[in-house]
């Protein structure tokens, strides 16, 4: 397999996607984000339709810059009350993607971006690995310096706004970070199954952990795990795969959620 400069490529983005899925997975799942992200995936359909209409030839930079807007649209709307947010966001959500579909399927030409829905992570190219990798530092230091505010703040907000936690600034910082991995992952991972990849690594380790780093530790293990075994058995079975590593992971956990009842 490893002959072949295109699984080395897929690797390595393995290598880097997963962990960052991990990481940003526990935040999600605690803060009940689950709607959310899964709105957030399905909008970068209409960030590529932006850049199509502008005659880009590289749409990554229109779908990051929609996503953030539309992340930040999001968290605004959930701020404004609990009561209708999910439904106004999910209204909001179906309408991007509509939009979306529809500026890309004028003139039945669809069909060249179906590689969006499951994605195609054996095509991803040197230079979109650095912009993973730049991803994957941003993160890492965002995490260092930032995550225990917001864990204070997914705990109990009033509490941390009553300490000087300026709690919107890192609610926000959170979900454009958020937001650009997302982005930057849509075209390989798929746009009908990335929410799944966000949320099954931390739900599974959430059935194991007993302490915030060993949750952290089995999500991140999880999801390298899922990934890399997930590419393999795809390159074997010719089964695309984003598919393979979410089957993996629903298996991983089902098998704790068994072990933690």
């Amino acid at each position: 397999m490893f002959e072949y400069e295109f699984f080395r490529h897929a690797f390595l983005a393995i290598l880097l996607i997963t962990p960052l899925f991990g990481i940003l997975g526990t935040m999600i799942v605690d803060n009940k984000m689950a709607f959310f992200s899964d709105a957030l995936g399905h909008s970068a359909i209409t960030g590529i339709a932006i850049g199509v209409v502008l005659g880009m030839s590289d749409t990554t930079l229109s779908m990051i810059i929609f996503g953030i807007v539309f992340a930040l649209f999001l968290n605004w709307i959930k701020y404004r009350g609990k009561a209708g947010a999910e439904t106004i966001i999910s209204v909001f959500a179906s309408c991007g993607l509509a939009i979306g579909l529809a500026v890309l399927s004028m003139g039945g030409n669809f069909s060249k971006y179906n590689s969006l829905l499951i994605g195609d992570i054996l095509s991803i190219t040197h230079r979109e690995l650095i912009g993973l990798g730049l991803a994957f530092v941003l993160t890492g230091v965002f995490w260092i310096f930032c995550f225990n505010k917001l864990h204070f703040v997914s705990i109990n907000a009033s509490l941390a706004k009553s300490k000087g936690i300026p709690v919107r600034l890192y609610d926000n910082m959170f979900v454009i970070l958020m937001s650009v991995i997302v982005m930057l992952s849509i075209k390989w991972v798929g746009l009908l199954i990335i929410n799944a990849l966000l949320i099954l690594p931390a739900a599974a380790a959430r059935n194991l952990a007993r302490s915030m780093r060993s949750y952290h530790l089995y999500s991140v293990l999880i999801a390298v795990f899922c990934g890399i075994l997930g590419l393999i058995l795809s390159y074997y079975t010719d089964i695309a795969t984003g598919p393979m590593i979410v089957l993996l992971a629903s298996a991983v956990f089902f098998l704790t959620f068994l072990k933690g009842r």
